[in-house]
């Protein structure tokens, strides 16, 4: 028995530092870039760690990037036009065996909201999407309403059967409550929290026995991230400068970055969530426990403008649903798929992802820091390394956990080598307060890469993987152990704590479904 928990700990942990996901999606491909309503940022799959939900998974999808709380008078609706989708595959094949499909709808209710003008009361539609306070049980003065249905495909999710997901009362629509937009209109946070939450649906889910929920809504964005100056050729240290993160006291690599809140570019912004709880046994299946999951937006093939467009009509749309988003493990997309691949990466299917493997087998990330950084490291630690960049080329230990996942811990029951985040859902969750931000990294088995947590702080993993912390000793029930898939001299700089200094970890989210916190208010600033 302990020879099977070494092996499986070793292989978790192997995992965790060849994992090929490197954040947050937020704008990701050119293509989507032109879609922001159906541009994915993050996707989350996990064992709940709600008291008293430990046998549920949640899913959590995040569209719409970058939303500026302030962002009226239209603030930010999902387009009416797509289907928004959660896939789960619980065998393995890289084909869907579950797929809940969104679909959203808008209007002005009772026509919309007039008042009378000038000394003959001429009625005249107002311009605004509300016109008084908003709360709890009392949306007389909402000028908008965007509802939403959802569908459960059984089977592939173009030919599988489908079956309508519906409220605890038998209710087929659901209601996405209205932005924050203001204190004056919502009142504090904790007066939004309770217009959300009326929102917040149990719901009856085809072939389970028991009741999942379901919220969609606005919410602050959920990941952290040094976003400007990283995409300025990583315009700062990318190597903790503190002993510790958080310690203050300088004593890490002269001239690193430090943990703050400020190196966060996404700390004001808010996002569009869609949040799912599932019993775990109605997404297992007949697989092994393990299930691949990952999210696709899709539009219809053609849409035509209205030359005369208006609220109910500004386009006419038709053909095929075409995917133009998609994401799986997070930021793959945006750091490891080359730019003339992006937009096909988008639409692809993951059963067809073999086509992307050289973008894993020698991934350009590690070569761009190389260039960036080598002649500092070396300057500064008084070194002559010819490169930072690790050197076991094909990176084969990342093609395991990008595409294929590992036996006896992530890896399902066929193996179809596929992009997508892979959760086991037999390992139990960790309370929020014992969570490891460093996942499987951390000692916590519950957490990124098995699953993605909203806490999980997965750039700084990243940094660390793709400069080849795999190739030194990692621990292995409490030993350092080589995991045998590359050398110390394969990795020069792999055992540096690399780092965006932006921090993250459970204490920024709730314990509770929907887990990700309340939106930003809109006003005041």
């Amino acid at each position: 028995m302990n020879k099977i928990l070494f092996s499986t700990t070793a292989l978790v942990a192997a995992m965790a530092c060849a994992s090929t996901a490197f954040a947050s999606s937020h704008r990701e491909a050119p293509n989507v870039a032109r879609f922001p309503t159906v541009d994915s940022t993050d996707f989350y799959v996990f064992n709940s760690y709600e008291s008293g939900r430990e046998d549920y998974v949640t899913i959590i999808a995040n569209y719409i990037p970058l939303q500026d709380s302030y962002g009226g008078p239209n603030y930010f609706a999902m387009d009416p036009a797509a289907v928004y989708a959660l896939h789960i595959d619980s065998d393995g094949d890289a084909v869907e065996d579950i797929t809940f499909e969104f679909r959203f709808d808008n209007e002005l209710p009772n026509g919309g909201i007039k008042l009378p003008v000038g000394p003959d009361g001429v009625e005249v539609s107002v311009p605004l999407k509300h016109v008084g306070a908003i709360s709890a049980g009392n949306n007389g003065s909402l000028n908008f309403s965007e509802t939403y249905s959802i569908e459960m495909v059984s089977g592939p999710q173009s030919s599988g059967s489908r079956t309508a997901v519906t409220g605890a009362g038998g209710e087929s629509e659901f209601v996405k409550p209205y932005a924050y937009v203001g204190e004056k209109t919502f009142g504090s946070t904790a007066d939004y929290e309770a217009y959300a939450q009326q929102y917040e649906y149990d719901v009856s889910i085809p072939n389970c026995s028991a009741m999942g929920r379901v919220f969609v809504g606005q919410r602050k964005d959920s990941f952290t991230v040094n976003l400007g100056e990283t995409f300025d050729l990583v315009n700062y240290v990318p190597v903790e400068g503190d002993s510790a993160p958080g310690a203050g006291d300088g004593g890490g690599f002269p001239g690193g970055i430090t943990q703050s809140t400020a190196n966060d570019d996404l700390n004001d912004k808010n996002v569009n969530t869609i949040a799912l709880e599932v019993p775990k046994s109605c997404l297992t299946g007949n697989g092994n426990g393990v299930i691949g999951a990952w999210t696709t937006a899709s539009l219809p093939q053609a849409r035509i403008l209205n030359p005369n467009a208006t609220l109910a009509k500004p386009e006419v749309n038709g053909g095929a649903l075409v995917q133009v988003s998609r994401l799986g493990s997070p930021l793959v997309n945006e750091l490891v798929i080359g730019i003339d691949d992006k937009d096909r990466f988008s639409s692809a299917h993951p059963s067809d992802d073999g086509q992307f493997a050289t973008y894993v087998t020698n991934p350009t990330l590690p070569i761009i820091l190389d260039l960036l950084f080598k002649d500092a490291v070396n300057a500064t630690l008084g070194t002559d390394f010819e490169t930072i960049a690790p050197t076991n080329y094909p990176r084969n230990d990342l093609v395991a956990a990008f595409l294929t996942g590992f036996a006896g811990v992530n890896q399902q029951q066929t193996v179809t080598p596929s992009e997508m985040l892979r959760l086991n859902t037999n390992i139990p969750a960790t309370a929020a307060d014992l969570q490891s931000p460093f996942g499987v990294a951390g000692d916590d088995l519950a957490g990124f890469p098995n699953g993605r947590r909203p806490g999980d702080d997965v750039v700084d993993i990243a940094l660390r993987v793709v400069m080849g912390a795999l190739c030194h000793d990692i621990p292995v029930n409490g030993e350092p152990t080589n995991l045998g898939l590359c050398s110390p001299e394969d990795a020069n700089v792999g055992t540096a704590p690399f780092t965006d200094g932006a921090p993250l970890d459970a204490s920024f989210v709730n314990d509770s479904f929907p887990f990700l916190a309340a939106p930003l208010s809109g006003s005041p600033q």
